[in-house]
């Protein structure tokens, strides 16, 4: 009789049906923002969709657990925003890239740690949830009208039903039925062909200038997001759901800060590790690196193959269904909250967080001082959440 797979005996990286259906888990997030990205900025989709697709499977290989990458989100919000042009993107994502790897290599990540307690890090990963869950339900599922509303129904449906099903995982139904809508009302077989060739990334070398700016105009107001939901969240997911695997903040920010040393001088957008990317590939059935290593080679296809013609292609997939990706990543980051939920101080304490994080410029940072510094002042008595 086979033995069953527990945790201590996990492979590092398996390919199956739930390793390609936690693959995309994470779709609804990332898609979007690269397709702001390229928009705004005008960089060469080639370079951002082929550099994020190895990022991937650099980070699937090397962690040999559902741990990907995301584009660095206060970053992209300002990229599109302001439609900041590539150079200055690349100076930031190499300055940001410097200062992941020193915090890594000082150690002062290690210290950053101990001092953030974990109500704290649950906040700031229930404000993540809530800046999903807006996302998907006033953005993305009413995009397509009455027609978007029945297939985000029968797509919840099918995802309530089966999430969590190992036979028959929830995610592989739910995108076929996006890609079948796709198909049969929105694709342009004409656009399609035109997007059709062989593209490689070019050389970027980013100037002083260039990183300077980038530094005080992107990597500054990135660095409170990276530290509280890239590092410090992130490890907490990985405590969570693979705790005979130990990672330290100081493994996480080190690969952080490799992946940005090498993106910008091939024209990728800098990225992040995420606790939301890693509970949505988890959520969806990826237990191992697999899962990681399939959803970059997605991207590797499109930008090798139809990155002239991206934003026109990926259009065929409705946002309907990638809302409801996003809203049960939203809903599963939510309940990590559940670990605190026994201190009614603590659990308040991190609700608070959460709606400083998601409602406020710079929220990040504001929950995270503010939520620290409440911390310790509760444990002195000074101030009461209650009890």
């Amino acid at each position: 009789m086979p033995l069953t797979a527990t945790p201590a005996t996990r492979p590092r990286i398996r390919f199956d049906r739930n390793e390609l259906a936690g693959a995309f888990g994470d779709l609804g997030t990332d898609l979007p923002l690269l397709i702001g990205i390229i928009a705004a900025s005008g960089v060469d989709s080639a370079g951002v969709l082929i550099m994020f697709g190895l990022m991937q499977v650099f980070s699937g290989l090397w962690y040999g657990m559902p741990m990907p990458v995301q584009p660095l989100k206060a970053f992209a919000a300002l990229v599109i925003a302001q439609k900041i042009p590539g150079r200055v993107i690349f100076g930031g994502g190499l300055a940001i890239g410097v200062s992941m790897l020193v915090l890594s290599v000082s150690g002062l990540i290690d210290g950053l740690a101990r001092l953030v307690p974990k109500p704290v890090i649950r906040g700031i990963q229930f404000g993540l949830a809530l800046q999903l869950a807006t996302l998907a339900l006033k953005e993305y599922v009413p995009a397509d009208g009455l027609p978007g509303y029945a297939l985000a129904a029968a797509a919840f449906l099918v995802t309530a039903v089966l999430l969590g099903n190992r036979r028959w995982p929830a995610a592989l139904f739910v995108l076929a039925l996006g890609v079948g809508y796709g198909l049969l009302f929105k694709l342009d077989l004409a656009t399609a062909h035109r997007a059709v060739g062989l593209h490689l990334p070019g050389w970027q070398v980013p100037t002083w200038e260039n990183v300077k700016y980038g530094a005080i105009l992107l990597a500054l107001p990135q660095i409170p997001l990276s530290l509280g939901n890239s590092v410090l969240a992130t490890k907490q997911v990985v405590e969570d759901y693979f705790p005979e695997r130990p990672l330290t903040v100081r493994q996480i920010s080190f690969t952080y800060g490799l992946m940005n040393l090498v993106n910008p001088f091939l024209g990728g957008f800098p990225v992040c590790h995420g606790s939301g990317g890693m509970v949505g590939h988890y959520t969806f059935g990826g237990r191992t690196g697999g899962s990681v290593v399939l959803y970059g080679l997605l991207f590797l296809t499109l930008g090798l193959v139809f990155s002239q013609g991206f934003q026109q292609v990926v259009q065929i997939f409705p946002l309907p269904v990638l809302g409801v990706l996003l809203l049960f990543e939203a809903l599963s980051l939510a309940t990590l909250l559940r670990d605190v939920s026994g201190a009614r101080s603590e659990l308040l304490l991190a609700l608070l967080v959460g709606l400083l994080c998601s409602g406020l410029p710079y929220g990040y940072l504001i929950g995270l001082v503010v939520g620290t510094s409440l911390y310790y002042a509760m444990q002195r008595g000074w101030v009461g959440l209650g009890k």
